[in-house]
C-alpha cells in the first residue's frame, strides 16, 4: 500500500523550500480544531527534527480540551499577540498554511497572511483552495489534513524520526476530524496509517478520553440542557436546528470547547438527515456560528455555502451570520425547506 500524494518533483521543491528558509511560521484557521491544532503540533515537530525552529500561530483560542497535547503551549494567539505575530510575518521566509482553504478563515489575521511576499505552502483536506502557494497540497477525500501531514512526512523519509510527541497530535487530529472514526474513514489506507502511528507507543485510548471525556460539570448541564429545551426536530424534513445564546453560555459558564460536537448529537435521532447548530459569537455582537452535519449522501456543504457564508465538506460544514439569533433561526428554517426539496423527502 502506498502513502504518497506528492510527486518526486514536489518532494523535492518542499526539501529545499524547508532547508533554504530560516524563519518559518505555521498557522490554521480561526476557532481551530483538534485537526488544525494536531496539524500544526505534528508538523512542527518534524521541522524541529530538520534543524528548524517554526513559530505556531493561530488566529485566536483553541478549545480547552486539547490542551493537554504536547508542545500546545508554543502556539502563539493572534488576537493576543498580533504586534509579535506581523512582526513574525515580516521577518518570515516560510509560512505553512494548514488545514485551511482561503484567507478568509484567518478572520482578523487574514491581511496579515494577504500581505506576505515570501513562500508558502498549503497543505489542506477542504475543496476549492484559492491561496497562491509555491506548493498546494489539497486533497478533500482524505479524512483530515493530519491525516496528509502524516503521508508527506512518511514520503519524505521522517517516520522512523517520529517521536511519541509528533504522533500524538497527528493521531488526535486525525481522529477528532472523523469524530472518533466514526464518519469519513472507510478507507482502509487510514487504519494502515493509524497502525504505523501507534508503533510509536502511545495509548490511543487516553487520547480519546482526553478529548471526548475530558468536559467540566457545566458543560454536561449545558449539553443536556440545549437538548432537552432547545432542539427544534422537523419529522417530515428529517432535519433538527437547535440554538445556543450569549447569555445561556454565561448561565452555564461557557469556555472554548463546550459545544464541541453537539451539532452531532441529533443525528442518532432515527431518520435524522441533517442537524444545523447556532451560536452567538460570545463577544460580538450579531454574529452568529453554524455547524451543520449530515449522513450518506444528504450533503450539507451546499446549504452552509447557500445560506451561511461557508462551506466544508459533504456531511460537515459550516459558516457564519451577521444577524440576531433569531434572524439565524429564520435563516435556518428556510434552509432545512430548502434542503427538503432538494431531495425531495425521499
Amino acid at each position: 500500500m502506498t502513502l504518497d500524494i506528492l510527486t518526486p518533483e514536489e518532494v523535492q521543491k518542499l526539501r529545499d523550500l524547508i532547508s533554504q528558509s530560516q524563519n518559518i511560521i505555521i498557522c490554521c484557521h480561526e476557532s481551530p480544531d483538534g485537526d488544525a491544532i494536531g496539524a500544526m503540533l505534528g508538523w512542527a515537530e518534524f521541522l524541529r527534527n530538520q534543524g528548524k525552529q517554526p513559530m505556531l500561530v493561530a488566529p485566536d483560542a483553541f478549545p480547552d480540551f486539547l490542551r493537554w497535547l504536547p508542545c500546545i503551549e508554543k502556539i502563539v494567539r493572534y488576537d493576543k499577540h498580533n504586534v509579535a505575530v506581523e512582526e513574525a510575518f515580516q521577518k518570515a521566509d516560510l509560512v505553512f498554511c494548514l488545514d485551511f482553504n482561503s484567507s478568509k478563515r484567518l478572520w482578523d489575521m487574514q491581511e496579515t497572511l494577504d500581505k506576505f511576499t515570501g513562500n508558502k505552502v498549503l497543505i489542506d483536506h477542504h475543496l476549492g483552495p484559492d491561496i497562491d502557494a509555491q506548493i498546494i497540497v489539497s486533497k478533500p477525500e482524505m479524512s483530515s489534513t493530519c491525516e496528509l501531514l502524516f503521508r508527506i512526512i512518511y514520503q519524505m523519509g521522517g517516520f522512523e524520526a517520529m517521536t511519541k510527541q509528533g504522533a500524538v497530535p497527528l493521531y488526535c487530529g486525525m481522529m477528532t476530524d472523523t469524530g472518533g472514526f466514526t464518519y469519513n474513514s472507510s478507507r482502509s489506507d487510514i487504519f494502515y496509517i493509524i497502525s504505523l502511528l501507534l508503533t510509536k507507543r502511545f495509548d490511543k485510548d487516553k487520547i480519546y478520553r482526553s478529548v471526548y471525556n475530558n468536559y467540566s460539570e457545566w458543560a454536561i448541564r449545558m449539553r443536556g440542557y440545549v437538548m432537552s429545551q432547545k432542539l427544534n426536530v422537523l419529522p417530515d424534513s428529517h432535519a433538527s436546528y437547535f440554538s445556543i445564546t450569549r447569555k445561556e453560555m454565561k448561565r452555564f459558564h461557557f469556555i472554548k470547547g463546550d459545544a464541541e460536537g453537539l451539532v452531532n448529537e441529533p443525528l442518532r435521532i432515527k431518520g435524522m438527515r441533517m442537524v444545523i447548530s447556532l451560536r452567538e459569537d460570545t463577544v460580538k455582537d450579531n454574529t452568529v456560528w453554524v455547524s451543520i452535519r449530515s449522513v450518506d449522501h444528504y450533503y450539507c456543504n451546499t446549504i452552509a455555502e447557500k445560506f451561511f457564508n461557508g462551506g466544508g465538506h459533504p456531511n460537515a460544514a459550516g459558516g457564519h451570520l451577521y444577524c440576531t439569533i433569531e434572524e439565524a433561526e429564520q435563516v435556518a428554517l428556510k434552509a432545512i425547506i430548502y434542503f427538503t426539496n432538494m431531495y425531495n423527502k425521499g
